[in-house]
């Protein structure tokens, strides 16, 4: 839907409102991109762009500038980020909105304005008479996560738009290197590109040389260093990731969460659940499921688990002021180390 909706805009084809919602910043940002690009001369972008924050901003004082007409152009744009009245979510208001009004501009819309709904969440709350008004008349974008398949196309694809091709090997090493996160494999691979211009071919090499590691997969290898008894490469990439200014609390959260899937992979995977289910039931990219049954297929649930105690003791220690928290992820590479030695 994405590329179609790409493709009208292109056509300078637009729609007067547009929701886009979804757990994929990439989308979200490259449907907002084009349509700015295509719906407005450059020297109007500066007067006829709004951009609101719905957590900061009511929803009546963003529809006023969308009833407004354009300075010096046929059109503007009103961007109206983080409306969390869409979702489930109980939190607490900071701001009252006015639904009604929406409801009523939703039914009704500005005919020299385009308003989009960047809705950055997994799912909306379907029960909600709004939800329901604006995927009726809204033009809807769903910024979902990409499957395997879909996700090596999609690269191959970005490969394409810089005029190089990528080997199959070397989108699986991207994807292992880089993870899933669609805006960071689009700048690897422009990077890559323009390494590669000459030879017109990303290889496993071009991907080992320049790709740089997301900080998850980068925990990931942590991981996979503590488990496999190198206590003192553990500790190099750990300290490297600090002296990159990564906060411990996070390092620490990003341990706790590949540590548990791939506990809970591995059990799942035990009672018969495939790839896909398991995926599923974690709420996360079936790739990641896939890397983590590769390597908890090495250690015991009990390893796994002890793994994950001296987690959460270091949490709390953390957290009350303990101890120094650098220190505290040393120690949990040593404590999990020698647990796994000991075996």
């Amino acid at each position: 839907m994405a590329l179609e909706v790409w493709k009208q805009m292109k056509k300078k084809q637009f729609a007067p409102l547009y929701l886009l919602y979804g757990p994929e910043p990439f989308i979200i940002k490259k449907t907002l991109s084009t349509l700015m690009e295509n719906a407005l001369e450059e020297s109007e972008v500066e007067f006829n762009v709004s951009n609101f924050d719905l957590e900061e901003t009511p929803i009546h004082i963003a529809l006023e500038e969308a009833e407004t007409f354009p300075f010096m152009g046929e059109r503007k744009l009103v961007i109206l980020h983080n409306p969390y009245f869409l979702t489930a979510e109980k939190t607490k208001e900071k701001v009252e909105h006015n639904i009604q009004l929406f409801l009523d501009y939703v039914e009704n819309p500005s005919p020299f304005s385009i308003v989009v709904i960047a809705a950055p969440y997994e799912k909306l709350d379907e029960r909600k008479k709004i939800t329901k008004q604006l995927k009726k008349y809204a033009t809807v974008v769903e910024a979902n996560k990409l499957k395997d398949q879909e996700l090596i196309k999609w690269i191959e694809g970005q490969a394409a738009t810089h005029g190089v091709q990528i080997e199959r090997d070397a989108i699986q090493a991207l994807m292992e290197t880089a993870g899933q996160n669609l805006l960071l494999l689009s700048n690897e691979i422009e990077k890559m590109a323009l390494y590669v211009f000459e030879e017109k071919v990303i290889t496993v090499q071009t991907v080992n040389d320049l790709a740089s590691k997301s900080l998850e997969q980068n925990i990931f290898t942590l991981i996979d260093f503590i488990m496999n008894r190198k206590a003192s490469q553990a500790i190099q990439l750990l300290q490297s990731l600090l002296r990159q200014n990564e906060e411990p609390i996070k390092v620490l959260a990003l341990m706790a969460s590949q540590v548990r899937i791939m506990y809970v992979a591995k059990s799942l995977a035990q009672n018969g659940y495939g790839q896909q289910k398991i995926a599923t039931h974690l709420k996360i990219h079936p790739f990641r499921v896939k890397l983590a049954l590769e390597k908890a297929r090495y250690f015991h649930e009990k390893e796994l688990m002890t793994f994950l105690n001296n987690i959460a003791d270091a949490d709390y220690k953390m957290k009350t002021g303990q101890m120094d928290k650098a220190l505290l992820l040393e120690l949990i590479i040593l404590q999990s180390g020698s647990r796994v030695n000991n075996r």
